[in-house]
């Protein structure tokens, strides 16, 4: 659902809310800083509640996109506000730590709280499986088990490293492209921390479930690239 920005252009403005879900101390925040700020936080510090961020992204055929990040604390997985931030998402990114095999099980409760706050809606929303950490040699989820439960729960699979900042901008860049019907070629989405540029395959905008509400306008001065904490 495309959704004018406002803005003096008659440049197409779409805008998608993304939430960002999974337990404590896998690496949420991080993958967001990673992608909105460029940089990474050695130290970790517990997200209460939620962090809200926003970033502009131009696709091919001069397309706009703002993407409306959520970060989900951890501890929120049995909370009574949890549906309430899941309304009106567009997409789920569920991320869990690639050396922490407890963390990848209970992505099976998170997708179930997602799946159950939509149970009466006509479509569920996007949803993609993030294994972070991959920079680490530890690792207790093997590929192949990551993209065994991605295709048997219909999750788009990615595998990222926020520390390094491996994949981390390529996955977001093609959530974003899928979200608005742009097919990115498998060399584009292999580029690493650079802009995605490809030849737009599918548009007007891949359908967006029709109940969902559209995250309000940015404000002039928030319109502009990268990622604007709220």
């Amino acid at each position: 659902m495309a959704m004018d920005s406002g803005s003096d252009s008659d440049n197409e403005h779409l805008q998608y809310k993304v939430m960002i879900m999974g337990d404590g101390a896998v690496g949420k925040t991080s993958l967001i800083n990673r992608y909105c700020e460029g940089g990474f936080m050695g130290s970790y510090k517990q997200t209460i509640g939620l962090d809200f961020f926003s970033k502009n992204v131009v696709l091919p055929g001069d397309v706009h996109v703002t993407l409306h990040i959520w970060d989900i604390g951890g501890q929120q997985i049995g909370g009574k506000m949890l549906s309430k931030y899941i309304h009106g998402c567009h997409a789920v990114c569920f991320v869990y730590d690639s050396t922490n095999a407890e963390s990848f099980k209970n992505v099976e409760d998170w997708l179930q709280s997602v799946t159950d706050a939509f149970k009466d809606a006509p479509q569920q929303p996007y949803k993609s499986l993030v294994a972070n950490k991959m920079d680490l040699i530890n690792r207790q989820v093997k590929p192949e088990k990551h993209l065994a439960f991605a295709t048997d729960q219909k999750l788009v699979p990615f595998a990222v490293s926020a520390k390094s900042g491996d994949k981390v901008n390529s996955m977001f860049q093609r959530i974003a492209a899928d979200l608005a019907g742009v097919q990115l070629s498998k060399a584009e989405l292999e580029i690493v921390d650079g802009t995605v540029t490809a030849s737009i395959v599918q548009h007007p905008a891949a359908p967006v479930p029709q109940h969902i509400q559209q995250p309000p306008l940015l404000r002039d001065q928030e319109k502009e690239d990268g990622c604007v904490m709220m």
